[in-house]
Formats: C-alpha cells, structure tokens, sequence
C-alpha cells in the first residue's frame, strides 16, 4: 500500500503519558476537520500543502523507522485514521516495534495499535468505539470555557484513563486558559493532568533535517480553512 506523507523524523515523544520517550514519528497526509488552530496545517491547509505530496509504501515506512531505533513509532496526521492503517501496523510489529496513534478519534480505526492518543475535535466528534479504545485523552483548552465544555459532551467516557488539558498553542500565555487548566486539576484530581508540548520548548523535531517546516495556524482566522 502507498501512503501519502507529509514528513517521517526520528525525535522524543512531547506529550502525554510516554513524554520524553525516543519517538519515531510518521506523519500522514489528509485531514477533513480542519482546526482553525492546527499546527500541522502542512498534511491539509491549501496555503501550505506542497505540490507533490510523496507516497510511501508501509515497507519502506518501516525500514525507516526500524533503522532509527526509536522505542515506538507514532502514527500521526494530519488525521491518520482516514487511512487503512493495518498494512503499515502489522508490518512495524513483524519489526517489533511498538505502534502509537494520535487521532481525533472521529474515524473508524483500523489497524493493531499499542496506544492510542485521542485528542477530540468539535468539528468532527469522536465515534464512542474510539472513546473505549483509547489509553489516553488529550483535551484542547482554546479559552477558559474549554474544559467544561469538553467534561460535559464526553461525559463518563472519559472515566478511567488520563485526560490530559493542553492550552492550544498560540494560547500557552493565555492567562484565563491556564488558570482554568489549574483550577481542573486541583478541583478534580484523579484522571485530570495539566499538560503541554514540551517538544516545541526544545525545537527538538527540528533537529531531524527529515522534519518539515511548521505550518501552524494557530488561531488566525485570517488564514482559515
């Protein structure tokens, strides 16, 4: 199978539960939501998809990621769930590596993953199969009602995994949106942890000269979508 990539690059994983863990990262082409914040808007936005987008089988996908000796490998978008993920999935466990996903979880999943990262968008809501599926929950706060909104539409899906409260990016100074992060985790304990993409503190995807340039949209609704 060919996959449409966008960029592969061996780096450490920035976020969540396996943070700072040696990550090998490929990043697929397509996505239908559309965040107006996203920022990887290079896999989707018509102002930043370049003109020839590379297609890869899942063979050469990991060699690549088996010759970086990472400790697992990330499957990332852009929304990688769009794609039949099964061919690259088996054919990075016949490598015996570990297989992370990072979706919105509002596609039907396929392929054998070891963890699943599902980060809700309210453009395209998870499918509850998706919800029972994941290992952990990543919550984008965009403003100080975020997370209210989020507990109040997921419910007790999000029972009983860690749910992560990462300010959206172009809002990491946002004084209201991290008070608010606070304020849920001191209140609510348990599954709520304060979160962020401390990769980005270190530049540390850069280091690879395999990584694309970033393309975020970071809330500019002059960009759109």
């Amino acid at each position: 199978m060919q996959y449409p990539v966008h960029e592969t690059f061996h780096s450490w994983q920035g976020e969540g539960v396996h943070l700072g863990r040696s990550a090998y990262f490929i990043r697929l082409f397509g996505c239908p939501v559309h965040c107006r914040w996203c920022d990887s808007a290079g896999t989707w936005h018509p102002d930043f998809v370049p003109e020839r987008i590379a297609k890869i089988s899942e063979v050469e996908l990991a060699n690549r990621a088996e010759s970086a000796r990472p400790e697992f490998v990330v499957i990332t978008g852009g929304e990688p769930a769009i794609h039949d993920l099964k061919p690259l999935t088996d054919e990075l466990a016949n490598r015996g590596l570990k297989c992370h996903l990072e979706t919105s979880g509002g596609f039907e999943i396929q392929g054998d993953l070891d963890w699943i990262t599902l980060s809700p968008k309210w453009e395209k809501l998870p499918l509850k199969a998706n919800l029972e599926k994941a290992d952990e929950i990543k919550l984008i706060v965009e403003d100080e009602s975020s997370i209210e909104r989020w507990i109040s539409e997921l419910d007790e899906s999000i029972a009983g995994r860690p749910v992560w409260l990462h300010p959206e990016w172009s809002k990491r100074k946002d004084k209201g949106v991290l008070e608010s992060i606070t304020e849920t985790v001191k209140e609510k304990g348990a599954s709520f942890r304060a979160g962020l993409q401390a990769h980005k503190f270190f530049k540390a995807d850069l280091l690879d000269p395999n990584s694309a340039k970033p393309s975020p949209l970071g809330g500019d609704p002059n960009l759109g979508y």
